[in-house]
């Protein structure tokens, strides 16, 4: 275990995004690939499969990035006026290179912040 885990204290929501950090213990675990965790903390056991985390970082981030990118090609076009493959060729890759990067901090942001509101999937008592 972690020093931070002795202590008692997990890491900031924030942290565990842009790090991959285990929101229980700090180890940097959350991660197995780019975009997808693994399914369980190697050092302290938390299981992360258990997180649902969801499709709303997805749609979250295509929207702002949308909108960033959008704009960005209103000026480019306004002020340099390029032909239309440039734009073709810059935008597309600056989308997708910018949400898959994006959405690595905000799913981990989102899951570290579902292990600290103890959020779970809501169930029908009856």
């Amino acid at each position: 275990m972690t020093d931070r885990a002795a202590a008692g204290a997990s890491p900031r929501p924030i942290d565990c995004g842009v790090k991959g950090l285990c929101p229980r213990c700090g180890a940097r675990a959350l991660f197995a690939g780019v975009l997808r965790f693994t399914d369980r903390c190697p050092s302290c056991g938390l299981d992360i499969a258990g997180f649902n985390v969801g499709d709303g970082p997805a749609a979250l981030l295509v929207l702002a990035w949308g909108a960033i990118i959008v704009a960005l090609a209103i000026v480019v076009e306004l002020s340099l006026s390029p032909p239309w493959w440039l734009h073709a060729l810059l935008w597309g890759p600056l989308t997708t290179v910018g949400v898959i990067w994006s959405l690595r901090i905000a799913k981990g942001w989102l899951l570290a912040a579902e292990f600290r509101n103890a959020a779970r999937e809501g169930r029908i008592v009856s």
